[in-house]
């Protein structure tokens, strides 16, 4: 049975750069094939903190049209338990009442080139929860399309915890794309939520060297528990030089980049060997500049760009269930869905404050 719905819930609403606000709106009703979750738990991603800062690539430029849409909220690193919807969805989602799931953050229109082709994840229109056509999950209920590709989730983990498969699949699908090999070097750039999924994900390959880089010895730590064999502070030391060092004089086989930082891209091309491989997750908030004859000419390296977490999901959210994940060390920060903006401004802390920082909707100031 569906529990009776207030008619009443507290949202955050994006109205511009740097002007997202808690409001009120009408619960949605879910319409024939469409679900709603009570929302448990949402992420704050960096792309998000990109996205609330009026980056380009969120906001348009004179060489890209705008992406994220006014009036929309935010929001699409999402658990939540269903608590509405008809029999169509719930026979097409597998779910009923009451279960926990995950949404991916794609939500495919299946008529594109891509979607005809399994590619799924690069869907011409790209609708995405929080950005393009559909409300994300900073609000205390999220509708379900029947398009959404949707995952269960484990009611044994804390909330905060099962949200943290979405920002794992897809440092799974990264790691997927980079072809690790037993006797590879692999160097991932980055001990923030997604480095730290490339590291855990890369450790599942199991290479010969798994080296973490990041600019804050707390944040290395952590590499290290998600298994990392060795870490390089950046600040203090020349991890070019290191790593050539520990591979005689070679360089690394693998670099996952993980940080959207423009520095961590030429650091990458640099510190790999010849034939090596580059594979690209971030989201920059701005352009980067490199040189290319280190791609073509010098190196002739393989470079791939990574795009959400196709085909990870179940992956993540077994790894996560098994307690493979050191999330009470990962998820730092959870607060009330009224103090967003203390989250958002945590996340954007240079100072290494936080890595994972979550909004609980159901929590109460």
């Amino acid at each position: 049975m569906s529990e009776p719905l207030p008619d009443r819930m507290q949202a955050v609403v994006v109205h511009g750069p740097e002007d997202y606000r808690l409001e009120e709106k009408d619960v949605p009703r879910p319409g024939p094939g469409e679900m709603l979750l009570r929302v448990e738990a949402v992420g704050v991603c960096a792309s998000d903190l990109k996205c609330y800062h009026g980056a380009a690539k969120f906001w348009g430029d004179e060489h890209r049209e705008p992406y994220v849409q006014v009036g929309r909220s935010p929001g699409h690193e999402f658990v939540g338990e269903v608590v509405a919807g008809d029999e169509e969805a719930f026979a097409h989602h597998r779910v009923a009442i009451g279960d926990r799931v995950a949404c991916e953050q794609i939500v495919p229109c299946e008529e594109c080139r891509y979607c005809r082709r399994g590619q799924y994840w690069m869907c011409g229109p790209h609708d995405m929860f929080g950005f393009k056509n559909f409300d994300g999950a900073m609000a205390e209920y999220v509708l379900v399309p029947i398009r959404a590709r949707v995952h269960q989730v484990s009611k044994q983990l804390e909330p905060h915890h099962a949200a943290f498969a979405e920002p794992l699949s897809c440092a799974l699908h990264a790691v997927e794309r980079a072809n690790i090999s037993f006797e590879d070097t692999v160097v991932v750039a980055g001990c923030g939520p997604i480095g730290l999924g490339l590291i855990l994900g890369a450790r599942e390959k199991n290479p010969m060297n798994l080296i973490a880089l990041d600019l804050d010895d707390d944040k290395l730590a952590l590499g290290k528990a998600c298994g990392a064999d060795l870490t390089i502070n950046i600040r203090e030391e020349d991890a070019v030089a290191r790593i050539k060092e520990l591979t005689d004089g070679y360089g690394a086989d693998v670099y996952l980049e993980g940080t959207g930082h423009p520095s961590a891209v030429g650091q990458g091309l640099n510190l790999l060997r010849k034939l090596g491989t580059y594979v690209e997750y971030s989201v920059f908030g701005s352009d980067v500049t490199v040189d290319w004859s280190i791609i073509s000419d010098d190196k002739e390296l393989d470079v791939l760009g990574a795009h959400l977490g196709p085909h990870c999901w179940p992956a993540a959210i077994k790894m996560l269930e098994d307690g493979k994940v050191p999330v009470e060390q990962i998820c730092t920060h959870q607060f009330a869905l009224a103090d967003f903006q203390q989250a958002l401004d945590l996340v954007g802390d240079t100072s290494g404050a936080s890595v994972k920082v979550s909004l609980l909707p159901g929590r109460r100031g």
